[in-house]
């Protein structure tokens, strides 16, 4: 039966990534799908964006790829938007294809037979998801003691107090372990920051096990190197 294999931050990693599918033995009619930042801070953007369309894969936008997608609007209109070297070195390297589709992402992806929702960072609880602003869902890491968005690292994880359903599954908050939460599970394991690159694998119609059982769900390779220092 096909698979729905949802792999973390990729950040330009193209030999992880290629190593995961291999490792999962991802065929054609399985379907893959991402959670954002598959490109900048690794060596491989335009490698990796083709592997990944190559595989037909879905993804949501992450805060590096509305970077870069925020500096070319600004360029287009002849206005002032920075981006830092390394964005801007990844800028240079895409090419028409992949600006087009960067574009077309969306903020979140819902997959129904699995029960889960495909957000880059996090979101707010209790707030529906076509009123969370654009910029939580792809930059917060915490909430505060009202419940505000938090992007930097805080006492307490977003997920901790969100209760689903659906199961969000997430990335951009980089840790050595993925996050697992009763109703979310974050699967940024830092590849580029020489960690591992994970993915969530559900057979068909299957949903995130319970956290007792969800790393029968998680597998992941190892970073060649360490590509990015923190």
């Amino acid at each position: 039966m096909p698979r729905t294999v949802i792999i973390g931050d990729i950040h330009a990693c193209k030999h992880e990534l290629a190593a995961l599918l291999d490792h999962v033995g991802f065929v054609r009619g399985d379907r893959l799908v991402t959670v954002g930042d598959m490109i900048v801070r690794g060596p491989y953007p335009r490698g990796t964006l083709d592997l990944l369309q190559e595989a037909g894969a879905l993804a949501v936008r992450g805060n590096h790829e509305d970077r870069l997608l925020r500096w070319r609007a600004a360029r287009r209109k002849k206005q002032i938007f920075s981006l830092g070297p390394i964005t801007k070195a990844t800028a240079k390297r895409l090419r028409k294809r992949h600006w087009q589709w960067l574009k077309s992402l969306p903020l979140w992806l819902d997959l129904p037979d699995h029960g889960v929702r495909i957000v880059h960072a996090g979101l707010i609880a209790g707030v529906p998801i076509e009123r969370q602003d654009p910029r939580t869902l792809m930059y917060i890491r915490c909430v505060g003691r009202f419940g505000e968005s938090i992007e930097q690292r805080g006492k307490v994880l977003w997920g901790q107090v969100y209760e689903g359903p659906p199961h969000v599954v997430f990335g951009h908050n980089a840790a050595a372990e993925p996050q697992l939460h009763p109703w979310a599970t974050g699967i940024d394991t830092g590849a580029v920051y020489g960690g591992r690159l994970t993915a969530m694998v559900l057979r068909d119609g299957e949903a995130p096990p319970p956290v007792a059982d969800r790393r029968d769900a998680l597998v992941s390779v190892p970073a060649r190197r360490v590509y990015f220092a923190r």
